[in-house]
């Protein structure tokens, strides 16, 4: 279960939401600028917010109002940015390995992660050797690798060719159907809402529009849902 309820005063915008969900991914969807990303910077402790209250599978992880806020990397969740940011001084193995270390966490889904996102002959290499869709997977790895609790995917497909773009979501798909991760999915792309989200909200400015399941948001972009479906050939709605 992810409750979240924000507020957020910048220069040029206010975030003020409010949001829950009990289902396996859900999506923030929304025009650049909505205030998406500002969102999951929150969650993961990484926005120190002038007001609101995040739970986690019942743990209170903020709550301004009685002083809890919880460090991030006491918070159980595992970050996939944009760019990736793997470090390229490591190669492939220890940088999947680096979330599990900083928690002092025993690196149990290891083996079964790289399996998963079919990582094992690249382990040895550095980033800098890896396409833009090796080093996105390398990314969702390290995040799993470490067991966290929430997953967030800050538009984990941005600046991908088709191709690479096409099997990192793929991955992530089969991801969801072997890993009991709960997932919170930053996107602008329907097409990747509609693959891999069960539950989204729709932000607008700072606010949330309206938050509905899966079906009834593919139906409200069907003419763009129909047209990615039949040529990526992935999308689930």
């Amino acid at each position: 279960m992810i409750e979240v309820a924000l507020k957020h005063d910048f220069a040029e915008l206010g975030i003020d939401v409010k949001f829950a969900s009990a289902l396996r991914c859900l999506a923030l969807f929304g025009d650049s600028g909505a205030g998406k990303t500002t969102i999951l910077d929150a969650i993961a402790g990484l926005l120190d917010v002038q007001d609101g209250r995040i739970v986690l599978d019942d743990q209170v992880v903020l709550d301004r109002r009685h002083g809890i806020d919880v460090p991030p990397l006491a918070r159980g969740i595992g970050y996939v940015f944009q760019d990736g940011r793997l470090f390229p001084h490591l190669n492939v193995r220890d940088n999947l390995l680096y979330g599990a270390r900083a928690r002092r966490r025993h690196a149990g889904q290891f083996d079964h992660v790289v399996e998963l996102l079919d990582l094992a002959a690249l382990l040895q290499r550095r980033p800098l050797t890896l396409s833009g869709g090796e080093r996105q997977r390398v990314a969702i790895g390290r995040a799993l690798v470490a067991e966290p609790r929430v997953l967030l995917l800050d538009e984990p497909l941005t600046g991908l060719h088709r191709e690479a773009r096409l099997q990192v979501l793929e991955h992530l798909r089969q991801l969801k159907r072997e890993l009991s991760v709960a997932t919170i999915l930053v996107s602008h792309q329907t097409d990747e809402v509609c693959a891999l989200a069960d539950e989204v909200v729709l932000l607008q400015a700072g606010g949330v529009r309206a938050q509905l399941d899966v079906e009834a948001f593919a139906a409200l972009h069907a003419p763009t849902a129909l047209a990615m479906s039949r040529s990526a050939g992935v999308m689930r709605c």
